[in-house]
């Protein structure tokens, strides 16, 4: 944590107290019904909401046992610690009891020797708290005590009342829970007394004098000490300083400024140890002339008590009190130490009477570089904490600073509610639910503080909404029925302007709209009602910071105009987008282009983004809805937006959370909560690069999630959490609200408190482990700096980019940069820079010339070209592979994470093995393999996890004219024993088209599955060989199968002819009969044994859950025009298609069911949409998986290879095939892949649009007229003129390819259209 702003403390004269207990320095003060205890400035060590609600009135720790004691108007309490030797120090309940002899006054508490505690009141009472609490002396008082304190060895107490000039001084007269007995003797004063203080021994052991200081009304401080211990009175007055002659002004002021005075007392043993630190310090550099410290060494000769005067100009007067409590007092005894400037304590101008009151707390801390510590606290709602040097401090010669800021304790004195912060993030407003606000404005690093209070407002009426205007000077409120202007420039903000307004609805939301001019002193506010009214205001501010001494009065407000937005929907609520960091820009078009500035969400799960123009000469304002989002999601209890375009969504339980973007309308991340952590707030921030950042707010915690790069390989997520911050060790009051600050800080408002997190992360954190992110010996990252990792563009040799480059069909690019980083890493030592690029040039990934070319080979050498060899390699070579490797074993590349340097090694094995391959295999054949090797190196490395090819690669291979050979590489890399479960995890039976080869390979899969064991059960082969129709062949397998007792049955059943109709119902009876015995593939061969594909393709897909099998036992048994196999692809393939939004399965069915018109559209538009009867997709169809950026590439491939493609991408408006291209050019800028997306929007052709859609009104035009260059055959699959029905039309055409060795020669008229004759 960063910091804390722990709450304002009460204005009561015992808030705030300090003790040493076993080595640890404690402070404590009370905020309202909070106990505040920290052990720093910013360590904040546990807070406790005390359960009265009138607030606290005193607080004391006992330094000797820890307990803090605290007390209300008629109550008081003890809290005990715990935990301290297991490292987890926090304070528990011990007890409480009544204050029955005076209500609603002040109490007053002190703890004294063994656990005694003293609460004084209208009565002095004594208790013993060892366990439970025991009254052990009582005194009634005429009036109630003010101030009431042991000295350090509980042998006096000294008390006094309001406004009373006599100190009362009770003297022990015997120890011991039995007989305690008290008497006292006056001290008396000529006035007030307002303070007391006795002098402290940090060893309880040692005897040591009493010495009283007390301070009074009259500017004087008299030190009372036992100089005649035979006289009547314990005390006696030793001597006295007058404050006012301590400090004589130098300059002219008022004189209520002139005559105020403070003073603290240093003791002699804290004194002599700051010297001696001093020393210490100083003794490391004995060159140079230490006059301060000479001073000083000086004046601890004589082990002094020091008196410190100080007034509100900075002056000081310091003075020594030497042999206090001697009989005989000599004229040096009391001597000056030092008259000093420039010691500023903080004091705010004009502040009330009631809390013009100041009181200071002296201690020193053993291990600082700064050891005295001065607490002030100030009764207008302020405790700082300041660090010296006493050689500083009390230095005569002139200095700048002496003391230094370390903290500033404030806030509120009950729970914050609202947290607003400024468009850039350098100031916020929190209020309470009591319309009390603090403004709070970003601090410099210097002082260890992140915010600091500016300035607070009390509002009257109910403030529904706030909004900050010029980084917090100024503050606008809406109410339910106003609006309000503050002056937020002094410490007191002050009401400028009220303006009354009327409209349909409640106002739902406040809103700053977006200037021309940045500089200019008018601004514009809105706000939208329920009833989608907006109005608009126009706030004038003053010019300059100060337009005249009640600059105030310049600022003015009235209201713009009011429109109707027109759109009447079941409306939730309308909120303003974060602006994560940027300010808002005033559009030049209003258009969907223009910056958001509100989202509403209605109880259908409809999301809109609204911006605004002002039309300032005709005072109008339009507004348009730039992007909708239907979620699906019912009632959603919460909504955030961002300036960066994403919107998060919470569902009705307030446990689902959501995540979509605004650009595309795609679901990004999904995360679903245990029901006790509900969702309470969402807050944006970006990166300086526009990388989005969320806090999630729960009850007592906030999880941090981060954008990340999409990874459509590894199916990867979105976003991920990088941290977790948990305030239930702080605190036991629940989050309030949270925002952040724009360094990045996260400020998390709970109970009164205000916490400031720190923007690093650590590197350690289980969450930054498991992001596999490069972060080598940074021990923390900012967390820009980490969501910069995630994010942004990725060097050409990081694994993503190789693997897009090879969809991308770009493998000669992919070449060389492995030939430019096995170069590269040659002489590449740790602590080296490597070039992002390889000593490549950007213009070689999207130029669009030959890669042959030799002028792009000469862009191939690299830097190192001087060191190595002439023999350049050209092509990744298995050797280049291996050495490349061997380098990427032994070196951390900065560029790259372990994890990712190992996925590197993977595909340059791959390229080197496919390198081999190239010539005989066509680009969708080095597609396939390059993946299909990649997956089995990551299998072999993993093997529990059982991951199937995805439909990506399997249409690669299903589009490839190299089927032949892919087979027999598959089938080596399974050593020749294919099994079913090898060919479904390759996918070799959906991509393979010949029909002939198909069934030869099958009936491989029911050899392999027959021999798999060393029995070798005819029962693992059954489906298999049925489906091919070879039951002579089972038959025989049976017959050797002597050992399975179903031998004899199976033999004699199998022997019968199948074709009648009583071994039919035979053989369905054994089927049904195997299903009741869960035995799903054995039943499934008895249905094909019946001639029933239908139900042994549901036995597939229903009960095996296995749609590969179903497909493949389809096209082995019936071929590809089966109507068994049209009804899966129909009823099961597509509707799963659409519910996944799986474009590649899509795709893939359409071009089996010969429609490959709707092949090609599938690509572009979502599956559920080319659907006669539209399935509801679900989130996984909305993911923004479903679009994958190799889906254009595939698009491009496929749209010119038939008639029928043709004739789908004809029916293609320009403008989706426009956005198609922009969105995935978007998705691989959010890839990293900026190279490829620059590459598709630089080189892609649209197909030119005929002039006339219809000839004659009936037949639509050529679609070979569509393409630019007529350089390819286009294959003529359009269905003949005869067939009238699509089914008629499935029946005439084969639904599979052809098979790839056999050549059809083209029409010759074909040709020359092609050529474009």
């Amino acid at each position: 944590m960063r910091t804390v702003l722990p709450g304002k403390p009460q204005a009561k004269l015992q808030a705030l107290c300090t003790a040493q207990w076993g080595g640890l320095r404690l402070v404590v003060y009370i905020s309202g019904i909070a106990i505040v205890i920290l052990s720093g400035p910013h360590d904040l060590v546990q807070t406790i909401y005390h359960d009265e609600r009138s607030g606290l009135d005193a607080v004391t720790i006992d330094d000797a046992t820890g307990k803090i004691a605290v007390s209300s108007s008629n109550e008081v309490t003890i809290y005990k610690p715990y935990g301290k030797e297991e490292g987890v120090l926090k304070w528990s309940f011990q007890s409480s009891w009544d204050i029955q002899d005076q209500r609603n006054a002040t109490c007053a508490l002190s703890w004294g020797s063994e656990q005694e505690l003293l609460v004084g009141s209208s009565s002095l009472r004594l208790y013993q708290t060892t366990e439970d609490k025991s009254l052990i002396w009582t005194r009634k008082l005429p009036k109630p005590v003010k101030i009431a304190s042991f000295s350090h060895d509980a042998t006096f107490i000294a008390s006094t009342g309001l406004y009373d000039r006599l100190v009362k001084l009770w003297r022990r007269q015997s120890f011991g829970s039995d007989d305690t007995r008290f008497d006292f003797t006056y001290l008396p004063h000529p006035t007030a007394v307002t303070a007391i203080h006795w002098r402290k021994s940090h060893h309880h052991e040692r005897t040591l004098d009493s010495v009283l200081y007390s301070i009074c009304a009259d500017s004087q401080v008299r030190i009372w000490a036992a100089t005649d211990p035979h006289g009547l009175q314990a005390l006696q007055l030793w001597a006295q300083i007058d404050m006012q002659e301590a400090i004589q002004p130098r300059q002219i002021g008022s004189v209520t400024n002139l005559n105020e005075r403070y003073a603290f007392i240093i003791d002699s043993e804290d004194f002599i140890f700051g010297t001696e630190h001093a020393i210490q310090a100083a003794s490391g550099n004995r060159q140079q002339e230490n006059h301060a410290l000479e001073h000083l060494i000086e004046v601890a000769k004589t082990s002094p008590e020091i008196c410190v005067v100080l007034d509100r100009r900075g002056n000081m007067s310091a003075w020594g009190l030497e042999n206090v409590g001697c009989k005989v007092r000599k004229t040096t005894d009391k001597f000056n130490v030092a008259y000093v400037e420039n010691v500023n304590l903080s004091f705010l101008p004009d502040v009330k009477q009631s809390e013009d009151n100041v009181l200071f707390l002296d201690f020193f801390l053993q291990r600082s570089a700064s050891p005295l510590i001065l607490l002030v606290h100030h009764f207008d709602g302020r405790i700082v904490w300041f660090e010296s040097k006493l050689d500083e401090l009390f230095d005569p010669s002139p200095r700048q600073q002496r003391l230094h800021v370390k903290a500033l304790w404030s806030g509120h004195d009950g729970p914050v509610k609202k947290i607003v912060r400024s468009g850039s993030g350098k100031a916020l407003v929190s209020r309470t639910n009591d319309n009390e606000g603090l403004i709070w404005k970003q601090a410099s690093d210097r002082s260890g503080m992140a915010l600091m209070r500016s300035s607070s407002l009390s509002c009257p009426q109910h403030i529904h909404r706030s909004c900050l205007l010029r980084e917090g000077d100024y503050v606008i409120n809406l109410h339910h029925q106003s609006i309000s202007l503050w002056d937020a420039r002094s410490p007191v903000a002050e009401q400028v302007v009220l303006y009354p307004f009327e409209a349909a609805g409640k106002p739902l939301c406040l809103l700053p709209l977006p200037h021309c001019n940045r500089h200019s002193s008018v601004r514009y506010l809105a706000s939208i009602t329920s009833k989608m009214e907006a109005i608009v205001w126009e706030v004038r501010l003053p010019a300059g910071p100060q337009q005249n001494q009640n600059g105030h009065l310049s600022a003015s407000m009235r209201q713009f105009c009011s429109s109707d937005l027109g759109l009447q929907d079941d409306l939730v609520f309308i909120l303003p987008v974060d602006p994560a960091g940027s300010g808002p820009v005033a559009p030049g078009f209003l258009d969907t282009f223009a910056k958001d500035l509100a989202i509403s969400y209605a109880n259908n799960g409809v999301l809109r983004a609204w911006t605004a123009t002002l039309d300032v000469d005709n005072r109008s304002a339009n507004w348009l809805v730039t992007s909708t989002i239907e979620s699906d999601i019912d009632s959603p209890s919460l909504a955030s937006a961002s300036s960066t375009r994403k919107i998060a969504v919470v569902d009705r339980a307030q446990t689902g959370l959501t995540v979509w973007d605004l650009w595309s309308a795609q679901l990004e991340y999904t995360a679903i909560y245990e029901a006790s952590d509900t969702i309470q707030d969402l807050d944006w921030s970006s990166t300086p690069d526009d990388q989005s950042i969320l806090a999630v707010g729960f009850p007592y915690k906030v999880v941090i999630l981060a954008q990340m790069r999409y990874d459509y390989l590894n199916a990867g997520p979105a976003w991920a959490p990088i941290r977790e911050i948990r305030i239930k060790e702080l605190t036991s009051h629940p989050i309030g609200d949270s925002t952040w600050l724009g360094s990045g800080n996260l400020v998390i408002g709970a109970g009164n408190q205000l916490y400031v997190y720190d923007k690093d992360v650590s590197t350690s954190d289980d969450m930054v482990v498991d992001l596999s992110v490069p972060v080598h010996q940074h021990r923390f990252l900012s967390i820009f700096d980490l969501v910069t990792y995630l994010n942004g563009p990725l060097p050409v040799f990081h694994p993503q980019f190789l693997a897009q480059c090879i969809l991308a069909g770009k493998l000669v690019q992919v070449q060389r940069v492995i030939i430019g980083l096995f170069k590269a890493l040659k002489f590449f030592v740790p602590g080296d820079e490597l070039d992002s690029f390889v000593s490549l040039s950007p213009i070689d990934f999207y130029s669009g010339q030959d890669d042959s070319t030799s002028a792009a080979k000469k862009e191939m050498q690299s830097s190192y070209a001087d060191l190595v060899d002439d023999d350049e390699p050209e092509t990744v070579t298995e050797e280049l592979a291996a050495s490349l490797n061997e380098n990427l074993t032994k070196l951390a590349i900065p560029q790259l994470s372990s994890q990712e340097q190992f996925h590197l090694a993977d595909i340059v094995e791959c390229v080197a093995t496919v390198e081999k391959q190239r010539r005989s295999m066509d680009e969708n054949a080095i597609r396939y393999l390059l993946f299909f090797r990649q997956h089995m190196i990551r299998k072999g490395q993993a093997p529990a996890a059982r991951v199937d090819i995805t439909w990506r690669e399997i249409i690669w291979a299903f589009h490839s004219d190299s089927q032949d050979i892919l087979v027999d590489l598959v089938s080596r890399q399974f050593h020749g024993r294919m099994l079913w479960e090898h060919a479904r995890e390759s996918g070799m039976f959906m991509w393979m088209t010949d029909l002939t080869a198909l069934r030869a390979q099958f009936e491989v899969i029911a050899r392999n599955e027959y021999t798999k064991t060393d029995e070798k059960n005819p029962i693992d082969c059954s489906l298999y060989y049925l489906a091919l129709k070879k039951k002579n062949v089972l038959v025989g397998l049976w017959r050797m199968a002597a050992w399975n007792r179903e031998q004899s049955g199976t033999q004699k059943l199998l022997r019968n002819d199948f074709s009648e109709a009583r071994w039919k119902t035979t053989a369905l009876k054994n089927a049904y009969a195997l299903l009741g015995k869960r035995r799903f593939e054995y039943a499934a061969a008895f249905f094909l044994l019946a001639g029933n594909l239908q139900d042994a393709v549901n036995v597939c897909t229903h009960q095996l859950n296995d749609l590969q099998l179903a497909i493949t036992i389809a096209r082995v048994y019936d071929g590809d025009d089966s109507l068994v196999l049209r009804s899966l692809l129909e009823d099961k393939v597509l509707p799963q298609a659409a519910l996944e939004g799986n474009r590649w399965l899509a795709t893939w069915a359409f071009w089996m069911l010969n429609r490959r018109d709707m092949a090609v559209r599938v690509l572009i538009s979502p599956v559920y949409t080319l659907l006669d009867s539209p399935t509801t997709p679900n989130f996984q169809a909305k993911s923004y998986l479903s679009t994958d950026p190799a889906l254009v590439v595939l698009y491009k491939q496929l749209r010119e290879k038939t008639l029928q493609t043709l004739k789908g991408a004809s029916k293609i408006s320009p403008r989706a095939e426009w956005e198609f291209v922009i969105q995935n050019a978007r998705l691989y800028d959010r890839m990293g892949c900026d190279l490829l997306a620059l590459d598709l929007v630089r080189n892609w052709e649209f197909l030119k649009q005929p002039r006339d859609t219809s000839v004659n009104g009936s037949q639509m035009p050529d679609p070979r007229k569509m393409l630019r260059r007529r350089s390819s055959l286009v294959v003529d699959d359009m269905p003949s003129p005869s067939s009238k029905s699509p089914t008629s039309e499935l029946k005439a055409k084969p639904m599979g390819k052809a098979a790839p060795t056999v050549f059809e020669e083209p029409d010759g008229n074909s040709l020359l259209d092609s050529f474009g004759f």
